[in-house]
């Protein structure tokens, strides 16, 4: 019973924190659309969307990924049997990608900060694909837990359904930037 109500807390917070993340790039996007506003326009919604990425990442983002991170690291406790699945190993890699991308978003949030309102050096596509890795880390890390051990099995149909995605997910995106640049 405690480890089946660990995990549905795990996946509430999983979700919560995913939110987070899935908003906090896109606030990036938009801070870096207001790159041809007029300049009291731009300085208004700079200061507005630095502000809110700040407290998305600080009361949303950061405490339901400590909370995931605390209930995933419990689940393990109660079960480490766990750790000698091979599923779990790639959940585990998958996890650290996404660290990593908290790490960069952390870096951005903090970034924002410090620029005081001048420009976000990085190119508006470049945030709009980078918006994208939650999602594909987020399909990898569900399938994986879902699937289990046929992770394993049919790794290669998944890596090439997964290779598909992306690439769909990411000409998505180049297509509504494209249209939005011809308007």
């Amino acid at each position: 019973m405690l480890y089946t109500i660990i995990k549905a807390l795990h996946i509430i917070f999983m979700v919560s924190y995913f939110a987070g993340i899935f908003y906090l790039v896109r606030i990036f996007v938009y801070y870096k659309d207001t790159d041809e506003f007029p300049e009291e326009k731009k300085k208004i919604l700079r200061e507005q969307y630095t502000f809110m990425a700040r407290r998305l990442w600080n009361i949303i983002t950061v405490p339901a990924g400590v909370i995931m991170t605390v209930c995933g690291l419990v689940m393990i406790f109660l079960n480490p049997g766990l750790m000698k699945m091979g599923w779990f190993h790639l959940k585990l890699t998958f996890l650290i990608g996404l660290a990593l991308y908290h790490y960069w978003c952390w870096k951005k949030v903090l970034h924002l900060k410090v620029l005081n309102g001048s420009t976000l050096p990085i190119a508006n596509i470049k945030l709009r694909q980078a918006n994208e890795i939650a999602t594909f880390i987020l399909f990898l890390v569900v399938f994986t837990v879902i699937l289990k051990s046929m992770v394993i099995e049919y790794w290669w149909q998944l890596i090439a359904g997964f290779f598909v995605l992306v690439f769909l997910i990411m000409m998505t995106v180049k297509l509504v930037n494209k249209n939005k640049k011809n308007k």
